[in-house]
């Protein structure tokens, strides 16, 4: 293993264990050399790749250096993102085991939001609606991830966001959701009106079951469509 990536895992260990926190300062790049017995150059190289990895940022100037950044669900949703993006589009996992994942944390989701849905959780999630009539279909891509984003965020649980957004979040949801069957969108939307309902009325019970049956729909429509992409 490359020098630098050896002194990456090393910082990458001490800030995801907590022992450095969000906002403390990384030793200085004379003091990391002298610690490691690396060059200059691989001590850069390895705070380069921390950066892009979102774990720390690096600022010049007097009172500059490299500090642990406070995490963001959003950007650590990204770099897991990549991973199942790259693992669907190799075969190693199929559109069936996407929604085995979907469905053991979209149900209970749903049934979370429910119960602690607030104003603001309403009107993203209205917001996030589209008419299949007149939507394009990025148009309709784009409004089905938010407003599976925005169940997420109802929850008030940030763990249900980092799960669940690289599930919204891959490369071939457009060529999957262009050859879903005529009405797919259609029902989609039907499916997410009802969705809201439930979670507007705080019926935790009629939320989940609407979710787990949105799930198998888009379960069996989408494994059809991988299955005619394949061939």
């Amino acid at each position: 293993m490359p020098a630098y990536q050896l002194l990456a895992d090393t910082l990458r260990a001490e800030i995801t264990s907590g022992r450095l926190r969000p906002g403390d300062r990384l030793p200085t790049e004379p003091q990391l050399c002298e610690r490691s017995g690396v060059s200059r150059s691989t001590v850069r190289e390895a705070l380069r790749l921390l950066a892009s990895q979102h774990l720390i940022v690096t600022t010049r100037g007097v009172t500059g250096g490299s500090f642990v950044t406070q995490p963001s669900v959003a950007q650590l949703a990204e770099t897991i993102s990549g991973g199942m993006g790259r693992l669907l589009t190799t075969g190693t996992v199929e559109a069936g085991h996407l929604f085995e994942v979907r469905e053991t944390f979209e149900v209970p989701a749903a049934g979370l939001a429910a119960q602690r849905r607030t104003d603001k959780d309403l009107s993203a999630l209205a917001a996030a609606m589209f008419d299949p009539a007149t939507a394009g279909l990025d148009e309709m891509l784009d409004a089905h991830r938010k407003f599976h984003g925005a169940v997420a965020a109802a929850t008030a649980n940030p763990l249900y966001e980092l799960i669940t957004r690289p599930l919204y979040n891959l490369a071939n949801e457009r060529a999957l959701g262009a050859q879903a069957p005529v009405g797919f969108w259609q029902r989609v939307d039907a499916e997410h009106r009802e969705i809201l309902a439930a979670i507007g009325r705080g019926d935790a019970r009629a939320a989940r079951a609407a979710a787990r049956a949105h799930v198998e729909h888009l379960r069996s429509a989408y494994v059809e469509a991988a299955v005619t992409l394949a061939g």
